[in-house]
């Protein structure tokens, strides 16, 4: 067992671990941040991208004690006060979901993009959600919805 200590959507968190926890493990079970969703487990999907230290990485590919001293984004990060941000209110304007399994890491993977680039081309966008899997949209509105966030209504 060892500690893990983060600050995760702008709150500190502390809490034992087993070594082998990962940091999906970490969110979801331990703290009770359910809102990023494993998905395949092996990195394949992208449905439990957050954002570690400005990166969109894979939560179960990273061990919780990789995490210790982080800053952390999730998905809950991105509601303040009940209100949802304008990348949130994008996909639901651009209709960027259908079941919404995959729209916590697709969002996740969207934010990281638009901390490091305000104003992404269509092919940045591509290339930040490529390793996020959608079985439902078909990505045309969760492009969409990514470029309107990004005050550029056409992508």
């Amino acid at each position: 067992m060892r500690t893990v200590a983060a600050r995760i959507n702008g709150q500190d968190y502390s809490a034992q671990v087993a070594d082998h926890t990962t940091l999906l493990s970490f969110l979801r079970d331990t703290l009770g941040l359910t809102g990023t969703k494993e998905g395949c487990g092996a990195g394949e999907c992208g449905a439990c991208t957050v954002i570690v230290n400005g990166l969109a990485v894979n939560a179960c590919l990273v061990l919780a004690a990789e995490a210790d001293g982080a800053d952390i984004m999730t998905i809950e990060g991105q509601t303040q006060n009940g209100v949802l941000s304008k990348l949130q209110r994008a996909f639901i304007e651009h209709n960027g979901f259908q079941c919404g399994f995959c729209t916590p890491g697709m969002i996740m993977s969207a934010q990281a993009l638009l901390n490091r680039n305000p104003h992404p081309n269509r092919q940045q966008i591509i290339e930040a959600i490529e390793g996020n899997l959608c079985r439902c949209t078909g990505y045309e509105s969760v492009i969409a919805a990514i470029a309107a966030a990004a005050g550029d209504g056409h992508a």
